[in-house]
């Protein structure tokens, strides 16, 4: 006598979930392909590929639309017999304590890998291998050094002041400044701000500490703005240059200064905050 023909059960789709934790990490949802022949203990086997929690620390619920929720009993039941079908879910419950859990979204206790600068600048497919070759940046025999450029910067603030006027106690806005995008206030500070980084050239706390650079340096203007629009107190790299509220003081470089007949704004005019060259 023949066997009975019996036909390979069709794969079911369903979503597999996790349910987000109380510290807010977020859940998450993926739609998979289930065999219905399988046992409980094959699909928390085949799960914890998907959500990393192990067999053993799983607890399965079912969601079938229509239905009241169950909760999945017994490594050896098999699925198909649960009545699963299209549009099922399955929602996988990590049994371990909180503090148990690996806690992949948290890499303050990862030790960050720092390539050393000699093996950077060793490699042949780097931005830098590609900047030698191009002669571009430090590498172009022609450009100027960080102290070089910082010395025409400085010259360059000068004339900068020079020509628009610019002096403590008088009123100004930063420019481009145009209604209703308009910030205005009163000029606090005129000079150099050694805290303030000039691109290329990094200086040690102590050399901060004693103002040990050589050369002219380049002008910041410090304004206390007429409204709370700005990004600091008059205090910027641990130095006071001038006091003002919190939020009320910015540097800017002299070219995004006009000084003029300025009266304080209204508190009902609509500021926003530009993208300009300020700290």
């Amino acid at each position: 006598m023949a066997s009975e023909f019996k036909p390979t059960p069709m794969d079911i789709s369903v979503i597999i979930s996790t349910p987000a934790s109380v510290e807010a990490e977020p859940g998450f949802a993926t739609e998979r392909r289930i065999t219905p022949t399988w046992s409980v203990i094959q699909l928390k086997s085949k799960l914890e590929t998907m959500t990393g929690v192990p067999p053993g620390s799983q607890r399965l619920r079912l969601k079938t639309p229509g239905r009241t929720d169950q909760w999945i009993e017994g490594n050896n039941t098999i699925i198909g017999d649960l009545g699963l079908a299209k549009g099922c879910e399955i929602e996988v419950h990590d049994t371990r304590p909180q503090a148990l859990r690996p806690n992949f979204n948290d890499l303050s206790s990862v030790e960050k890998y720092v390539l050393p600068d000699s093996k950077y600048e060793s490699l042949s497919n780097s931005v830098l291998a590609w900047k030698k070759n191009q002669k571009l940046g430090r590498f172009d025999p022609n450009a100027q050094s960080p102290e070089e450029l910082r010395r025409n910067q400085a010259e360059k603030d000068v004339a900068e002041v020079k020509k628009r006027d610019i002096a403590v106690s008088k009123r100004a806005i930063i420019l481009p400044s145009s209604p209703p995008h308009v910030r205005r206030g009163t000029v606090r500070f005129v000079g150099p701000a050694p805290t303030i980084p000039f691109p290329g050239i990094k200086k040690t706390a102590a050399e901060d500490e004693a103002n040990s650079d050589t050369g002219p340096l380049p002008i910041w203007v410090g304004i206390e703005l007429d409204e709370p629009m700005g990004k600091n107190d008059g205090t910027i790299g641990g130095r006071r240059y001038f006091a003002c509220p919190n939020n009320s003081g910015i540097f800017v470089k002299p070219e995004k200064v006009e000084v003029g007949d300025f009266p304080p704004l209204e508190l009902d005019d609509n500021l926003e905050d530009g993208n300009m060259e300020e700290m």
